[in-house]
């Protein structure tokens, strides 16, 4: 996601009271709290002590394969638009309408009805994937831009998201990315439901968007997102939920399982794509501990977000656009979840 609007306020990069470090976990954890550079040998160990190195179906990691059509690998590209910029946002873009294929019918028909799930080790467990933003936000900021209840204060329903420097934007990056660790999922046996599949014309807001998951009494939700931060600033970060106990919001259930969750994903997730954690956010370990985000303040079961990386850099943006890639993310995704899962 982008950190534009009140719901995506930006971490401040020169530390802050959010960012937090592993906790509750085995000496080399502790250790990777105090030292971040010790953190990815960490996130390696944690990634592959259980499964000796493989994914969760007993093979290695697939890291071109695709669930989804983009068969040259290079992402779906358009002109050179960016998204629209809102009050927080330093930087990160203008307001324009990006070129988008893949623009979301007019349908307002709810997408989170889930489809028959197949046996194997995650029969009966939930998942909810959140695929962030909309591709038609940006022709509808009149709804969009409606405050909505979120605990501790009110913030705008959701934001248009970002865009790479070419045009691909998070909207489009979040949901091919989704529909993927959905097909990954859906082989493990879990039953997937989905916050939107492109099916709306905007939206949901981010109370719906937590609220599709309590009802769906998830064992996990994770919504997906890519950052549009300055350029040179790299690499993935996973947010976890900071215990909040206000109005509507009570994540104080959640917070430890939660922070299990995020561990799993970032530790697969390194190891799957090699990307590393985030050099902005989180000092080095990968995790950050929000406490602003309504669709986190206001789950009542286990979520978090991943910025799979950031949109604005070339680096980080050459991966994102890439299929291939994007399946490695998919993967080392789901591999977080059925680990957790898994226990």
């Amino acid at each position: 996601m982008s950190y534009v609007g009140p719901e995506f306020e930006p971490a401040d990069p020169s530390g802050s009271p959010r960012r937090r470090r592993f906790g509750g976990r085995p000496l080399t954890v502790a250790a990777a709290a105090l030292v971040p550079a010790c953190l990815a040998g960490w996130l390696i160990w944690d990634a592959t002590a259980d499964d000796g190195g493989k994914d969760s179906q007993g093979a290695p990691p697939a890291s071109s394969s695709s669930a989804s059509s983009d068969p040259d690998g290079k992402g779906e590209t358009g002109p050179d638009k960016e998204k629209e910029k809102g009050k927080n946002d330093k930087g990160h873009g203008s307001s324009s309408k990006p070129s988008d294929p893949s623009a979301p019918s007019t349908s307002s028909k709810p997408s989170h009805s889930s489809r028959p799930a197949a046996s194997g080790p995650l029969k009966g467990k939930v998942v909810v994937i959140d695929p962030g933003h909309n591709s038609g936000n940006f022709r509808h900021t009149t709804e969009i831009n409606r405050p909505v209840d979120i605990g501790t204060n009110q913030k705008e329903c959701d934001t248009t998201g970002t865009s790479t420097n070419n045009g691909y934007t998070e909207a489009q990056f979040t949901l091919d990315v989704s529909r993927r660790l959905r097909t990954l999922l859906e082989k493990e046996g879990a039953t997937v439901k989905f916050t939107q599949d492109g099916d709306r014309p905007w939206g949901p807001c981010v109370d719906e968007r937590a609220q599709i998951g309590n009802k769906a009494h998830a064992d996990a939700v994770v919504s997906v997102h890519a950052d549009g931060s300055a350029a040179g600033n790299r690499g993935f970060h996973v947010i976890l939920p900071a215990k909040v106990q206000s109005g509507s919001a009570d994540t104080s259930g959640i917070v430890a399982p939660s922070r299990e969750l995020g561990e799993r994903i970032a530790g697969k997730f390194l190891r799957v794509t090699g990307s590393a954690p985030s050099n902005y956010v989180g000092d080095g370990t990968g995790l950050d501990v929000r406490k602003d985000l309504g669709g986190l303040n206001l789950s009542t079961v286990p979520k978090v977000f991943i910025e799979c990386g950031n949109m604005r850099d070339a680096k980080d943006s050459a991966q994102l656009t890439s299929g291939a890639w994007r399946q490695k993310a998919a993967q080392g995704i789901s591999e977080g979840i059925v680990g957790f899962l898994r226990g």
